[in-house]
């Protein structure tokens, strides 16, 4: 069986050198006679595995010593509970609504303290990233709280809010390592790696050592208190092991493709395959703003439900999986993360093209 062109939105493609490697060292790994699944997380081994891969995704971002990094685990909807827990010292944030994500996010901090919706754009199904130059944003807000890169609705912020001088927080889970980041901007960056980095079951915090304190909310479960992780240097519990070795095998991945400055090179000429073409046609349109379009994920439709229907399954039997758009949204969506081949994009617009010939 070849291999598909998947075009999922999460547990998404990997580099096909990288499944081939881990392959090769799945009953082995460098002479211990074990594989990674196996070992014990206080082995040399292991420890080897986990420091690496810290050391390069340090190296890729730029991240500044002051900074901690977190390998977790619960998914990035987990952060959502931990993020007003850790840093909701004067009980107010404020959050900006740019898809069901930050939504989600949103009311979870609600639990905690006050959480001011301070921008959206659920006004128009969240195709576009809202005005964030000059946010009415509470005096006493702990942080601001943001979701980079909106993976259901296709909406990336190109340019970072003014948070008025109060921390800012975001979940980069869908755009993360897809370009180049100033770290310095943000007191926490966060995301699910498993769209962009590795499997799914990591969760990689980037985090200001000012913001991680004992100084957290009355309850705060011993796990989702950043200092007990920060402190272990991820390693309080079993850390979810293979897939940091898989990250870490990801990242040496992406410096050798030449670093986050190639990754954008390359994540932009994939895009603007698709997008070029979705602005021409006269079947297909896209459902975003330009001036917001994501480089990670392309929503589209036809306009015609059972139209969008006969296109994602004549689309699957042609090898191109995983293209219907979130049920939210319905329609299409192609996830065009890192690991999608140049390649991927042109024989998807191709086949687009010929669906359109035969359905005008």
């Amino acid at each position: 069986m070849a291999r598909v062109y998947n075009f999922s939105a999460g547990p998404a493609v990997l580099p096909e050198e990288v499944l081939k490697e881990a392959a090769e060292e799945m009953l082995d790994y460098k002479g211990t006679g074990m594989s990674v699944m196996e070992m014990s997380h206080r082995s040399k081994a292991f420890d080897n595995i986990i420091k690496e891969a810290e050391a390069d995704i340090r190296e890729l971002m730029n991240i500044p010593d002051n900074y901690k990094v977190l390998f977790l685990q619960g998914g990035a909807s987990q952060q959502f509970a931990a993020v007003p827990m850790n840093l909701m010292k004067n009980k107010k944030a404020a959050y900006i609504i740019t898809g069901q994500w930050a939504k989600k996010a949103y009311q979870e901090a609600q639990k905690f303290g006050e959480a001011v919706a301070v921008a959206s754009s659920a006004d128009k199904t969240f195709s576009y990233i809202p005005d964030c130059s000059d946010l009415d944003i509470p005096e006493d807000a702990d942080y601001v709280y943001i979701c980079e890169n909106n993976t259901i609705y296709g909406t990336k912020y190109k340019e970072l809010p003014d948070t008025k001088g109060k921390t800012l927080v975001a979940d980069v889970s869908s755009c993360f390592l897809s370009e180049p980041v100033d770290v310095t901007k943000y007191g926490v960056i966060y995301g699910g790696v498993q769209k962009n980095i590795g499997p799914a079951g990591v969760v990689i915090a980037i985090i200001r050592e000012d913001l991680i304190t004992d100084d957290v909310l009355e309850g705060t479960p011993t796990m989702l208190k950043w200092k007990t992780q920060a402190d272990a240097d991820s390693l309080y519990n079993t850390p979810p092991c293979y897939g940091i070795y898989i990250c870490g095998k990801v990242f040496k991945w992406i410096k050798k493709m030449g670093g986050l400055e190639a990754m954008k090179a390359h994540n932009e000429k994939k895009a603007k395959i698709l997008y070029d073409f979705l602005d021409q046609s006269k079947l297909f349109k896209g459902t975003v703003e330009p001036k917001d379009r994501s480089l990670m994920n392309v929503p589209f439709v036809t306009g015609n439900e059972e139209l969008d229907k006969k296109f994602v399954a004549e689309a699957k039997a042609a090898g191109f999986e995983n293209l219907k758009g979130h049920r939210t949204v319905g329609g299409m969506r192609a996830s065009i993360y890192n690991a999608m081949p140049i390649e991927g994009v042109e024989k998807l617009v191709e086949f687009m093209k010929k669906f359109e010939a035969e359905n005008a």
